[in-house]
């Protein structure tokens, strides 16, 4: 009897897994829409008739009106204002995504329970802790959960291979979530910098306004085309330290909410590795 020829069926297609959001606003979109902000802010609300003497840029701005005051700043306000935006832009956009890595409830109370389950090798249910903490946390440490259950039954691999390939998941799983906690973080910590550099040119150009006048006036004091001078330069360095400090306190304390983060993921990554030594 003539056997007919079988065709294999197909493999099956391997799972892809669900794309990861991109953890945060993206830069080149965001910041060019701040300039756009600032730019508008200075030319309509800060260059407005209303805070002028007689409605006229010429004569200056009312006295004690600091919008008007501001706007003599001169062009390098909209960058310095710009830079301020983003400073204040991804600082709340950090806090709300760092908060959301926290997971639901406390993060020390979470290791403690965790740590607790697992020197009574109840690893079952520190995964279920896992599902109600969520946060980059409660993946990280659910991720090496799972891979402590699987190794628990692979007879295949001796105890330091197990312990190996224990660490590379925890490594893998913790790479994969910290960029999104660190990303912008960068900007914040560059314009910490890059703002003072800024101001300093509006100095620069404020000061050298201020000696034409002086110098063209043949040597005779204009005090008004001095004082104007001298103003634009201390406003740029005014707003440029302002928004230096804020980046330097917003960026050190963003990273010490992320390496608290860390931390308490290494933390738990040690005991899941000592607790599978002590059973395993």
């Amino acid at each position: 009897m003539e056997k007919k020829a079988t065709t294999p069926a197909p493999a099956p297609k391997p799972a892809t897994a669900a794309p990861k959001g991109s953890g945060g606003l993206n830069p080149a979109l965001v910041i060019p829409l701040l300039f756009v902000i600032a730019l508008c802010v200075y030319i309509f609300v800060l260059g407005s008739p209303d805070h002028f003497i007689d409605g006229d840029h010429e004569k200056g701005p009312k006295p004690g009106d600091y919008f008007g005051i501001v706007h003599e700043g001169g062009p390098i306000v909209p960058l310095l204002m710009t830079c301020f935006l983003i400073v204040l832009v991804f600082t709340i956009e950090r806090i709300i995504t760092i908060g959301k890595a926290n997971g639901t409830g406390s993060i020390d109370s979470f290791v403690r329970k965790v740590k607790s389950l697992l020197d009574k090798n109840q690893v079952d249910e520190a995964i279920k802790e896992c599902d109600k903490q969520k946060g980059s946390v409660g993946n990280v440490i659910k991720a090496g959960l799972i891979k402590y259950k699987q190794l628990a039954a692979d007879g295949g691999l001796d105890k330091e291979q197990k312990l190996a390939a224990l660490q590379k998941e925890v490594d893998e799983a913790t790479t994969l979530e910290l960029p999104m906690l660190q990303k912008n973080l960068t900007i914040i910590a560059t314009l910490a910098g890059a703002s003072t550099l800024i101001a300093l040119l509006g100095t620069v150009l404020g000061m050298i306004k201020a000696f034409a006048a002086l110098g063209a006036s043949g040597g005779a004091s204009d005090s008004s085309a001095l004082a104007a001078g001298i103003s634009e330069a201390l406003i740029n360095t005014a707003i440029g330290i302002g928004t230096s400090a804020i980046a330097t306190v917003s960026y050190a304390y963003l990273n010490s909410r992320v390496d608290d983060l860390t931390y308490s993921i290494d933390e738990i990554g040690l005991s899941i590795q000592q607790n599978f030594a002590a059973h395993y």
